[in-house]
């Protein structure tokens, strides 16, 4: 067994220039980090960190946090990754379970009897700092890492992970997904997780090297590492993907198909989506991995290779055992959903506890075995496809339903941008549960009754969901895994749900749409629309706006280059559009000193008219500060709109070629006062 610390120090003269970790404009060598490894660890050690301790880490996405959990593990310490946005009080429990001897980290407001260590600073030091220690190869059960999980209780559990684990763990997922030492990972993912932590030491036991990227939120990020580090495979998990396809839209496949595999996990693609990846990125591998922090990735999905077995979650590797049991734990053929059971595994990659916790241990492991809570059944070659948590499969009577079937199903229709099955009290009181289902809309509104018809013809009767519930969007966790507690507490409530009717569900679905069909937008539709604006309110009712409509593609185009030419000499931001049918520019008089309140709220009136017809459109507002340009000016007045006014918006309209992106929604900016 050799440990991951063992391959960078020796990478560190084999391989010294090359490239281990990237972070935007940050470069770290194998022989950089080698060195800053050897001096954190001998920093460290001088301040009384000896084998045994547990040593806590901010896991920021940055090249400390990769050099301070290979140091800790130098000295043969217990790394103990927290979340970056962990709260103080959760920071503070992890502290007194563990009895850690310091926390490295910067910026976190902690008790006096937590010893905070400046992270930045020690990694400054790093590489100044003589090399006192030597590094001793620990045994294989010794203790390596502290990763701490949520159970069902949403009391933190820390799963104890030996060096026996770690590396059976870092050799599964290479040879799960084909990793090579040339490989430049993006790896997007937050680190104190066990799906991120995996692939970081995988990339670096391999020599490999790893681009360190701060979350999934903007596309525009990962598309500046492909090109700035040459990244040749990416790992993401399935809700993050969906946000990248639709902020890239018609650019996803030249952008997204650079990569030679992306390997995806914490969740399963659904099977319309693996489809979808199938064709638009026939030269990238697909991989989906089942994993958890107690096992690292234990069920590899090659997606490319096997596209019929798209509703699995994988095989196992050789070396790891699944099987399924009832809830006796007597072993169960498994054979389809109706003798699914519970899944157990066992391997070298198990973890060996959970920290001072031994009932909860004994419950997890027993005569070698991990007992999930998960329901699965395996075909004739070895796939295992999951129904779902065994306290999510819904008995209707007697049969099981796996709401993951309903979803698959339903998320097929045209309409169903995401949707996820739950099972509640029957109202009527005859089977137990039925299946309810929360739907996500492309746009708009989708009609009930309209998709249950579509389902019924595809799912047996007692499958079908006695309700289809539209939300703006589907609870998740940090790793976008799917919340279904949160789904039950919904329901439960109603609250929000009750309250959703057409006009809620267009407001909140609307989306901006850059790229558009040949569709040619009906007259009619497009005078709603505009009177829509019109009869937005203004201040004191002094009505002074202007809607100029263009309807000419070679006008639109004449508009859209001279403002794209000004907007850069300016340094204005110009996120541009692509062919829109129509483009309305809403100006008004730059004396009104309500002229842009005005404006923006005829704005969004027409942008949701628009929404609730079908179409797509995109508020543009460059003009704002560019109208009084003499090259734009002199073309607003051959538009006939007057000098004094300022376009305050530009509407990009039409019949939208990809859906609109869904961005992140920031929180804690609603104070309410009593």
């Amino acid at each position: 067994m050799e440990t991951l610390v063992e391959k960078v120090l020796m990478y560190g003269d084999t391989q010294a220039e090359k490239e281990a970790i990237c972070f935007k404009n940050i470069i770290v060598t194998y022989g950089e980090l080698k060195k800053r490894v050897e001096g954190m660890a001998s920093i460290l050690h001088g301040m009384g960190i000896e084998k045994g301790h547990r040593v806590m880490l901010n896991a920021v996405s940055k090249p400390e946090y990769i050099v301070g959990l290979l140091a800790i593990q130098y000295i043969g310490a217990v790394t103990v990754a927290i979340d970056k946005y962990a709260k103080p009080d959760n920071v503070y429990d992890i502290w007194k379970m563990t009895q850690a001897d310091i926390f490295l980290a910067d910026g976190k407001k902690m008790p006096e009897e937590v010893k905070a260590v400046s992270f930045k600073q020690v990694y400054e030091e790093s590489l100044q700092e003589q090399v006192h220690i030597g590094y001793v190869r620990p045994d294989e059960e010794q203790l390596c890492e502290l990763l701490f999980t949520t159970g069902t209780t949403g009391k933190p559990k820390g799963a104890m992970l030996s060096y026996r684990c770690v590396y059976a763990n870092m050799l599964n997922t290479c040879n799960g997904i084909h990793m090579r030492g040339d490989d430049i990972v993006l790896n997007p993912l937050p680190l104190n997780h066990s799906f991120g932590m995996r692939v970081l030491r995988s990339t670096l036991y391999l020599g490999a090297t790893v681009v360190l990227q701060n979350g999934f939120t903007f596309a525009k990020e990962i598309e500046k590492n492909i090109e700035q580090h040459c990244c040749t495979a990416m790992v993401c998990v399935p809700a993050s993907m969906e946000v990248i396809y639709r902020q890239m839209q018609n650019r996803f496949a030249p952008i997204i198909g650079q990569f030679r595999y992306i390997e995806f996990g914490a969740g399963s693609l659904s099977v319309d989506m693996k489809k979808k990846l199938l064709a638009l990125l026939p030269d990238t591998q697909l991989f989906n991995t089942w994993g958890s922090t107690e096992t690292g990735g234990a069920l590899f999905l090659d997606i490319t290779k096997y596209p019929d077995k798209a509703a699995s979650i994988g095989r196992p590797l050789d070396g790891i055992e699944v099987k399924a049991v009832d809830p006796d734990g007597n072993e169960v053929p498994a054979k389809d959903i109706d003798t699914a059971g519970r899944m157990i595994l066992r391997g070298r990659m198990r973890m060996e506890g959970y920290w001072n916790e031994p009932e909860l241990t004994r419950d997890a492991i027993l005569e070698d075995w991990l007992y999930t809570n998960d329901l699965v059944y395996m075909d004739v070659d070895g796939f295992v496809y999951m129904l779902g948590r065994a306290d999510d499969i819904i008995n209707v009577g007697g049969e099981k339903v796996s709401p993951i079937e309903v979803e698959n199903v339903a998320q097929e229709h045209e309409e169903v941008k995401e949707c996820a099955c739950i099972g509640v009290n029957d109202p009527e009181g005859i089977v137990g549960q039925v299946p309810v289902l929360y739907v996500v809309a492309e746009r708009g509104m989708i009609e009930e009754d309209v998709l249950l018809k579509y389902l019924a013809t595809r799912l047996e009767k007692y499958k079908l969901p006695q309700e289809c519930i539209q939300v703006d969007e589907l609870p998740r966790n940090q790793m976008k895994k799917l919340d279904r507690k949160a789904l039950h507490r919904m329901y439960a409530e109603r609250s929000n749900t009750d309250l959703m009717n057409p006009v809620i569900c267009n407001l909140l679905a609307r989306r901006s749409v850059r790229s558009f069909t040949d569709q040619p937008i009906d007259g009619k539709i497009l005078d709603m629309i505009i009177k829509t604006g019109y009869y937005a309110p203004s201040g004191h009712n002094m009505q002074t706006w202007r809607f100029t409509v263009l309807k000419s593609q070679d006008k639109i185009q004449q508009l859209k280059e001279i403002t794209r030419v000004k907007a850069e000499e300016a340094k204005v931001h110009f996120y541009g559009f692509e062919n829109p049918k129509v483009l309305i520019l809403v100006s008004n008089d730059r004396r009104n000193k309500d002229g842009i309140q005005d404006a923006s709220c005829a704005a969004e009136n027409m942008m949701l008219a628009a929404w609730s017809y079908g179409l797509g459109s995109v508020w543009l507002n460059p003009l704002m500060t560019l109208s009084d340009e003499p090259e734009i000016r002199e073309l607003l007045n051959s538009y006939q709109i007057p000098g004094q006014h300022i376009v305050w918006a530009a509407i990009a309209l039409g019949y939208p070629k990809a859906p609109g992106k869904l961005l992140s929604k920031k929180e804690n900016v609603v104070r309410v006062i009593e």
